[in-house]
């Protein structure tokens, strides 16, 4: 177990947070950090995973102005376009937590086709509250990653001749999920289903990417912040030494989350430092740091996930 690990804790609130945090909020904040520590250090951490397009790729994290129809993101040679369907638009926010948890499934499962009881299942794994309004959103967001449609692919330049790779894909190709709080029917229960589409699911059978479902849990209500904790889980996993990343630019950060384009430099940077020290908190041994000059994300190699230890 972690040795001192609500001294250590408290100690890194009060150094990270830009504000004196109250004593009640700190507790009640230990009770999500303290474990996630923990369960890392004795390689116990339950595990979720998210689909390689929107681990390098952020999603919006508000919604996009009424009319837009189409959504772009770039990644080194990676890049991912989200075409919305015209009545629901394109997924945002917290529509990420869906397309976790059905890859979470989809994974553990091993298959592409995702069962389960409850709508309600779904927030409850996620640490979110069930009710009326609740469902009603988890529908939207369902509408949402249905009616999308996902170009996901890669320019090279080979032998100075372009090289476009990409492939167009929906996320799912069939949902029928009930959302009247899950109610029997003839004293039978119903059963939701989610077929996830052959190409999404191979791209997720070839390249899950594991992240703490804790800390996911933890960041639920912060959807950029959760971004970017998923997107340094991979990039510091895959890091060859010290590496540096544009901060802005057509390959920098601000266009790989899903920040909104109109972000000003200076309140990317705020709300990046925040969200590093955030992360940080349930991820003491995370590399990131922004660079003196405020041009680059600076990290070196480093594990969210610890690996199993063999029995």
């Amino acid at each position: 177990m972690l040795k001192h690990a609500g001294e250590l804790a408290r100690g890194l609130f009060q150094d990270t947070l830009f504000d004196p945090c109250p004593s009640h909020v700190v507790e009640r904040r230990l009770e999500a950090v303290i474990p996630v520590r923990e369960n890392r250090q004795a390689h116990t951490q339950e595990l979720s995973f998210g689909a390689r397009p929107f681990i390098l790729c952020g999603l919006p994290i508000r919604r996009l102005p009424a009319g837009t129809r189409a959504y772009t993101r770039r990644n080194g040679k990676f890049f991912l376009e989200i075409v919305g369907h015209p009545q629901y638009g394109i997924p945002f926010g917290q529509d990420r937590l869906v397309l976790l948890w059905l890859a979470t499934e989809a994974v553990r499962t091993r298959s592409p086709v995702v069962r389960f009881e409850s709508a309600s299942q779904i927030l409850t794994d996620w640490g979110l509250t069930t009710g009326g309004e609740y469902y009603r959103r988890l529908a939207s967001s369902f509408r949402r990653v249905f009616g999308s449609t996902i170009f996901f692919g890669a320019h090279a330049d080979r032998s100075r001749s372009e090289v476009w790779d990409c492939s167009r894909i929906h996320f799912v190709d069939k949902v029928r999920l009930w959302f009247q709080h899950d109610c029997e029917t003839d004293g039978r229960r119903r059963e939701n289903l989610v077929t996830l589409s052959a190409p999404f699911w191979e791209e997720l059978r070839d390249h899950p990417i594991p992240v703490d479902a804790a800390v996911v849990r933890a960041l639920a209500n912060n959807p950029g912040c959760l971004d970017l904790y998923t997107w340094l889980t991979w990039r510091c996993y895959q890091a060859k030494g010290t590496e540096r990343i544009p901060l802005f630019g057509p390959l920098g950060l601000a266009s790989q989350l899903g920040v909104q384009e109109d972000a000003r430099e200076r309140k990317f940077r705020e709300r990046l430092r925040s969200w590093l020290q955030l992360v940080r908190l349930y991820w003491p041994e995370c590399t990131a740091r922004v660079t003196t000059d405020g041009r680059f994300l600076e990290l070196e190699k480093a594990a969210a996930v610890a690996p199993r230890r063999s029995r």
